[in-house]
């Protein structure tokens, strides 16, 4: 795939190489990490504003869902009214000032007949929306009736411009007006916004304020309905863990100039704005012009609309173009940016979710064509299509397709998953591939396990991946494994089934971990290839005997599948269904349309039923005379086989195929490969001791003898050549090779498998290669067993506790 890097002109941000390969800068930045945390983790706002007008705002506008929303709406449907509301009020604060001039700019375009309106209308807002209506909410406070107020309501609302159309219809928000009409409540809510106790115009609150109130509020109504609330909010401890993993090891690098932030599942947009607030906080220390350019995409209706909205009330209007959604807007499916790359890329995917809908989209697995999940590799192409059932290693995939890999920084990315995606998918399907193409391109930098019960929604453990593509010196071709599962402070109260919370400390510590690259009990380092794996085929010889006897004959007349159905329907029909179809074909249609109607069949017959009868596509084969005939052409040609054959037992299949292939040209009877196939399938079974069946001979020097590889000297015809065996279907077993086995796959197979099943090779075109991550296995810590000495206390101490309970019951017993 070719890409196409779009960067704002001017920009001067990637012009040297980074120096953060040096050991002693990442010593340096270790030993003032804490200093930093509490700079560039988002704790602090970027405003001078009163922490207590901040929290008056906030409470205020609390109530306001109590006051006039409780017994009209349930308290998870408050947000979809005071979010909005909360959004129009601000805009309509700062389109106040140039109200009229939007007014006269509307009236001189529609006199002279312009259509695309909306440059000159933003420009005459001095934003980058602006209202048409001739109303301000000011107007609104007072109206004669509800359904006055509502019309003139809903005629504000349309004179937004497209970009806050887009929010509210996200929002569904409209849908709201009729209750709170009905409700005589719509001019209470209106005049609520109006009440001169909280002013939300610029002179009242600037724009980064503003979208510190709109985030607190969100956090808010999400943290009381925490049920749903880790869908699509990630905690903010979580987030600023990952920004600080993202922007701190590169820190030193950074320049002046412009970068890009993307999240694919954006949400409502809280990592973009930690991971923001983190970059100004180092450019802010470092006295550096730094330009962020936010981009998002989220499926979800109004939690990309709550996005949408905070970028627009904090005046970040080039941003607001750039996060993109709606139910049409599928990350995997629809994305958004297919020709971006990206600086810095941070996300929490959804995980545990089926994307059948997105995979039917895109034409299946057979017909995916999209680039970012059909890569080559190394001369091969790999398919990156996970399990239907579980789309969130795409995410991954997806933002390591938009990696920048023209810059000195190149890119950075943090995401967080669950468990599985660090070993689900076998080798060769899309979850391994994933892992491959990521660690053997160099790209996984660290792997941190979070501590349980992180998350509001899920208990699960968490994982959160570290990438890049300009991994420094002393990280290149090895991973660390960061196990702080264990770092945390318990929360006071839960919320939702988090109970525990990342202090400044524990980021803190982790970063550290980080940065110092260090083996240490909860940090582990290896070299990519320890993750990876050939899988390898087994195979040993099938061996049979075989024998033409009666009752293995009887078995072809129902070779074309459905026994049970064709033995009942001969019982009926007899010997006039492979004779005489055409005769017994009418009474067949009409006993098989009838299949299932008496309760006789009615439970015996798979898929038959009083009700459905027997599937179409089992009526079509039942009703195709070719199957029958042939079946009937299987018994006759095995009975004539069985006549020359005599019933013979042969312990040897070899020598019985050949026999019957004699025969068979003797009686000049030709049969396809399958139906003798069949017949000779039919008449043999499994016997340990048999010898090897031969599928192939090699003519003499095209092949040399290679039993690990299948290849093996026999003696046909007196005569030695080299042959291949059948494999034995049931035999065939799987082992998993590791890339750094010393003597590689041959080594392995001789220590491990030919000492207990010296007739096994191993099939050399089905060797896979597959990786997966077990933080179980490297972080295991075995309890110490207890002594005999503290289980024979223990012993001691129940006994003596049975015999005190033994004499008190007795003792009562004495009384009474």
């Amino acid at each position: 795939m070719k890409i196409v890097l779009v960067r704002p002109a001017g920009m001067s941000a990637f012009n040297n190489e980074p120096t953060v390969a040096d050991q002693s800068l990442f010593i340096q930045r270790r030993n003032d990490f804490a200093a930093r945390i509490m700079a560039h983790s988002g704790h602090k706002n970027k405003t001078n504003m009163d922490q207590a007008t901040h929290n008056k705002i906030v409470s205020f506008i609390w109530g306001i869902a109590d006051d006039v929303l409780r017994d009209l709406f349930k308290r998870g449907k408050y947000p979809d009214v005071i979010l909005p509301m909360f959004v129009i009020r601000r805009m309509d604060a700062v389109l106040e000032p140039t109200k009229q001039a939007v007014l006269d700019t509307k009236k001189m375009l529609d006199e002279a007949h312009i259509t695309e309106q909306r440059a000159a209308l933003a420009a005459a807002a001095g934003q980058s929306f602006y209202n048409t209506s001739r109303f301000t909410l000011r107007d609104l406070k007072s109206r004669g009736s509800q359904q006055q107020l509502l019309a003139d309501y809903e005629d504000y609302l349309n004179g937004f411009s497209p970009n806050v159309q887009d929010i509210l219809e996200n929002f569904k928000f409209r849908n709201q007006l009729t209750t709170l009409s009905k409700a005589d409540s719509l001019g209470t809510l209106i005049n609520k916004f109006l009440d001169p106790e909280i002013d939300l115009s610029p002179a009242g609150i600037d724009n980064h304020s503003m979208g510190t109130v709109f985030e607190e509020l969100v956090r808010k109504f999400n943290e009381e309905n925490n049920e749903e609330a880790g869908e699509h909010w990630t905690p903010r401890d979580a987030v600023r863990l990952m920004a600080n993993l993202v922007f701190l090891p590169i820190e030193a690098a950074l320049k002046s100039g412009t970068y890009l932030l993307y999240d694919c599942a954006c949400g409502t947009g809280g990592m973009l704005t930690v991971a923001e607030e983190t970059l100004m906080g180092i450019a802010a220390k470092r006295n550096q012009q730094i330009t962020t350019l936010l981009y998002g995409q989220e499926i979800n209706p109004e939690t990309y609309a709550v996005c949408k909205a905070d970028m627009l009330i904090k005046g970040e209007g080039e941003s607001a173009d750039h996060i993109v959604g709606g139910a049409e807007w599928s990350t995997l499916s629809h994305d958004a940016f297919p020709a971006q790359e990206f600086d810095f890329m941070i996300a929490n995917p959804p995980y545990g979710k089926g994307w059948k809908k997105d995979l039917e989209a895109m034409g299946g697995k057979d017909g995916m064509r999209d680039p970012r999940f059909k890569v080559m590799h190394e001369g091969e192409e790999l398919s990156l299509v996970t399990r239907s059932s579980d789309g969130q290693m795409l995410f991954l995939a997806n933002m390591a397709s938009k990696m920048n890999h023209r810059s000195a920084l190149g890119s950075r990315i943090a995401e967080v998953h669950n468990g599985s995606s660090l070993f689900t998918g076998d080798a060769g399907q899309g979850e391994s591939n994933i892992r491959r193409w990521l660690i053997e391109n160099d790209w996984l930098e660290a792997i941190v396990a979070l501590p349980l019960n992180l998350f509001y929604n899920t208990g699960i453990a968490t994982y959160v991946w570290v990438l890049t593509n300009r991994k420094p010196a002393h990280r290149k071709g090895r991973v660390q494994l960061i196990d702080a599962s264990q770092w945390f402070k318990p929360l006071r109260k839960n919320l939702g089934k988090k109970n525990c919370e990342l202090a400044p400390d524990d980021i803190e510590r982790i970063g550290g971990t980080f940065l110092d690259f260090k083996e240490t009990p909860e940090s582990k380092i290896f070299p990519n290839a320890a993750f990876g794996y050939w899988k390898v085929t087994v195979e040993r010889p099938l061996r049979l005997h075989s024998q033409l006897s009666l009752k293995a004959i009887e078995t072809l007349r129902f070779a074309s599948g459905d026994e049970d159905l064709r033995t009942i329907l001969f019982d009926e029909f007899g010997d006039d269904l492979f004779t005489k179809f055409a005769k017994a074909s009418d009474a067949l249609e009409k006993r098989l349309a009838d299949w299932g109607g008496d309760e006789d069949d009615s439970d015996e017959e798979e898929g038959g039923s009083a009700k459905k009868g027997l599937p179409e596509k089992k009526k079509k084969k039942l009703l195709d005379a070719k199957t029958w005939e042939r079946d009937a052409r299987l018994v006759e040609v095995a009975t004539k086989l069985r006549d020359e054959l005599s019933g013979e037992l042969f312990e040897d299949h070899n020598i019985f195929r050949d026999r019957v292939n004699a025969a068979l040209k003797k009686a000049s009877i030709k049969l396809p490969a399958a139906d003798l196939k069949q017949i000779l399938k039919a008449v043999s079974w499994r016997v340990e001791t048999a010898p090897p069946v031969i599928a192939k001979v090699h003519k003499p020097g095209k092949a040399k003898a290679d039993p690990l590889s299948g290849l093996y000297e026999a003696t046909v015809d007196g005569k030695v050549v080299i042959v291949e065996y059948e494999p034995d279907t049931d035999l065939r077993d799987t082992e998993q090779v590791p890339l750094l086995e010393e003597g590689g796959i041959e080594a392995f197979i001789r220590r491990e498998v030919l000492p207990y099943t010296p007739d096994a090779w191993i099939k050399q075109d089905a060797t896979k290669i597959g990786y997966e991550v077990s933080f179980t296995r490297h972080f295991y810590k075995p309890q110490p067993l207890r002594t005999l000495e503290e289980i024979r206390a223990d012993i001691l101490a129940v006994e003596q506790e049975a015999e005190g309970l033994l004499d008190e019951l007795l003792g009562l017993g004495a009384l009474k």
